[in-house]
């Protein structure tokens, strides 16, 4: 069993106090993503965008803004720190979470892959808080199958590059401003390369998904018809070649799965308390919560197990899989024992247990998450 230190127990609690602001919120967004003026400029959003932004690119605080004890989070690359915080996050509402304007995932990428420069453009076009960022890798045709990816970059014949292709799923990509592309400059697998793009940009088209869960993540759908990326936007080139592109996903889709799970306990753990405040005998509550404190345990072992080993898959899909499964079966418990129009009676609740399903299919379904666990045992990477 993992034991937080007191540091990452101010995390913790930091993040816990954020909660009730993004439940406030949740119903909202939720009924519609497009009216989010009203909520960029609360405190808790500008936490999230500050704190996820490296100190040398970060601006000032507005005044009167102070972070909470814990919250100025310098290690944001670490699992453990992360996962701490997300699932107290996601007990409030992971949907909001991902509503808000804030480095993110393509912040992660960005990290990894870019050069000074690079991450300059893109952390300081977040300043604000007006500017989504995107991570554009799923396609409609192979989903995040990297390897048989058909977006690709062409050369314009002045040093930069074409994109063409398309990319569905993408979280805030058709209102986003700047983020992370993913395409081909040949078919070899060393081909693949991450780009940066601004918006907006011609020959780019976005439109937002009707989706039934995680609607704040306004979820969308990307074509590239010849959109100009200047050669210096092409991440990774100071980097050696194995290391330029794929390399970069796949070190980042390792915590991608951990937030993945991070959101499943969190939202499970809200449910919870959802069913034990407003059902004080509720039948398997004692379980329930005991299921949702075990992931929540497994997932921490996990995360420091990957900042010991960051390039093993296999404890992250591991974690993935059991967090999924677990928070699908405590939306369909708390359903049932709310009872008959119970969800119809408590909004909210039903809201996450619409949510808590569409983590099935971020970064690979649990049939893929299977095929990465069965592998990371013939490997031996299930014994680091």
């Amino acid at each position: 069993m993992i034991e937080l230190d007191d540091r990452l127990r101010a995390i913790r609690d930091a993040s816990r106090q954020l909660a009730e602001d993004l439940r406030g919120r949740a119903l909202a967004i939720d009924a519609d993503p497009d009216a989010m003026e009203e909520h960029l400029n609360s405190d808790v959003f500008e936490l999230f965008r500050i704190t996820e932004t490296p100190a040398e690119f970060r601006e000032a605080l507005p005044a009167g803004l102070k972070l909470p004890r814990g919250a100025a989070m310098e290690e944001r690359g670490n699992c453990l720190t992360n996962a701490v915080s997300l699932i107290e996050a996601a007990r409030g509402d992971l949907a909001t979470v991902l509503a808000c304007p804030a480095p993110g995932l393509p912040g992660v990428v960005v990290e990894v892959l870019g050069d000074h420069r690079q991450r300059e453009v893109f952390f300081r076009a977040l300043h604000g808080g007006r500017t989504w960022p995107f991570f554009a890798m799923t396609e409609p045709a192979h989903g995040s199958d990297a390897g048989a990816m058909e977006t690709r970059f062409e050369p314009d014949g002045a040093g930069g590059w074409l994109l063409f292709g398309s990319k569905r799923f993408i979280g805030n990509a058709a209102r986003g401003g700047v983020g992370v592309v993913f395409g081909r400059t040949g078919r070899s697998a060393m081909s693949i390369r991450a780009a940066l793009v601004q918006l907006p940009a011609p020959g780019w088209s976005g439109v937002r998904l009707d989706t039934v869960g995680l609607r704040g993540a306004y979820l969308s759908e990307l074509v590239f018809e010849g959109v100009p990326v200047p050669g210096e936007m092409m991440l990774g080139g100071h980097l050696p070649v194995a290391q330029r592109g794929l390399w970069g996903a796949l070190k980042t889709f390792n915590q991608v799965r951990l937030r993945v799970a991070a959101g499943a306990v969190g939202t499970a753990l809200a449910m919870v308390d959802y069913v034990a405040e407003h059902r004080k005998t509720a039948p398997g509550l004692d379980v329930a919560v005991a299921r949702a404190e075990a992931a929540r345990e497994a997932l921490y072992e996990a995360a420091a197990r990957l900042d010991r080993k960051p390039d093993r898959a296999y404890w992250s899909s591991a974690v993935k899989l059991a967090a999924v499964e677990m928070g699908v079966s405590t939306g369909r418990w708390a359903a049932r024992v709310m009872g008959p129009g119970g969800l119809l009676e408590h909004p909210l609740l039903e809201k996450w247990t619409r949510d808590v399903c569409a983590f099935e299919f971020m970064d690979g379904t649990s049939n893929m998450q299977r095929l990465h666990v069965e592998r990371g045992y013939q490997t031996g990477d299930a014994d680091g």
